[in-house]
């Protein structure tokens, strides 16, 4: 007897019979948005590697840090987001119109479940612009081309590539896809990469994600990853762990729960790096 419930997946390109890299972090950020491939995987990587959700907390309050910087201090008004993954709380478009909100926003994914929650909740607000590609970041020429419809790049503009470059195996191909993209955007635009370094552990953890269907990552050595922003004006404080740029804990933590106050947690570095550079 087959059964006759239809998919309401069908026709749409969203597969959960394997884990997806972005369903996947959903999960390790305690978000819904996933399915039971995708949390056997994460349960897999946390088994061998538990730090990996300590790390995609602090990549996104790494997130929200760099965009406050770019909105604010850079006064930068056009971000172009490069797998922004699924959306949640404080993203890009966020936090960049809470301070200016005539700020324009393009994200780029290639799943096609971040295509459907992104209709629906990746709104602005009326003065700036928010908009969403269907994109793969090794397809620079018609990722850029659709984000002129909404950028104007004789302007500055911010690219944030965060957890992304690892999805590329060749160190040499992902520094290409930056070079590529940075030669689409003038000077006084802006850089930021988070990636994971490779430890010990890391690699085990790496080893464990590579043998589930449909999602391998690679760490790299900092150095590698740093290559990525050479010819570039670094931000202070540079290049380190992301739980550690221009870490705010008083911002990231709330000091109190309750009646009850709280010390604030103690900064510790992770092995997610991440920095900010400028176009000179």
């Amino acid at each position: 007897m087959s059964d006759s419930t239809p998919n309401p997946h069908a026709n749409t390109g969203i597969d959960t019979t394997v884990p997806h890299s972005a369903r996947v972090w959903n999960y390790w950020l305690g978000g819904k948005d996933n399915y039971a491939v995708d949390r056997k995987t994460g349960d897999a990587v946390i088994a061998v590697y538990p730090q990996i959700k300590v790390n995609a907390r602090e990549s996104r309050k790494f997130l929200k840090r760099v965009v406050g910087f770019l909105a604010g201090e850079a006064g930068i008004r056009q971000f172009l987001d490069i797998g922004t993954g699924l959306p949640t709380a404080d993203n890009t478009h966020e936090v960049a119109q809470r301070i200016a909100p005539d700020a324009k926003v393009v994200y780029a994914d290639n799943d096609p479940l971040v295509l459907a929650h992104a209709r629906a909740l990746l709104i602005g607000t009326p003065e700036g612009e928010t908009k969403y590609l269907h994109a793969d970041v090794r397809e620079i020429p018609d990722l850029m081309r659709g984000a002129a419809e909404i950028l104007d790049f004789s302007q500055p503009v911010a690219v944030l590539m965060l957890g992304v470059l690892g999805h590329l195996d060749d160190t040499d191909e992902a520094r290409a896809v930056v070079a590529q993209i940075l030669d689409r955007v003038p000077s006084g635009s802006y850089l930021a990469i988070s990636d994971a370094i490779l430890t010990e552990e890391r690699r085990i953890a790496e080893e464990t994600y590579s043998k589930t269907d449909g999602v391998h990552y690679h760490a790299r050595p900092p150095e590698a990853i740093a290559s990525f922003f050479d010819g570039l004006e670094w931000v202070e404080p540079g290049f380190q762990s992301v739980s550690l740029w221009r870490a705010d804990p008083a911002a990231d933590e709330p000091e109190t729960q309750g009646e009850n106050v709280q010390p604030l947690a103690a900064v510790v570095p992770v092995d997610q790096w991440g920095g900010v550079a400028r176009k000179p």
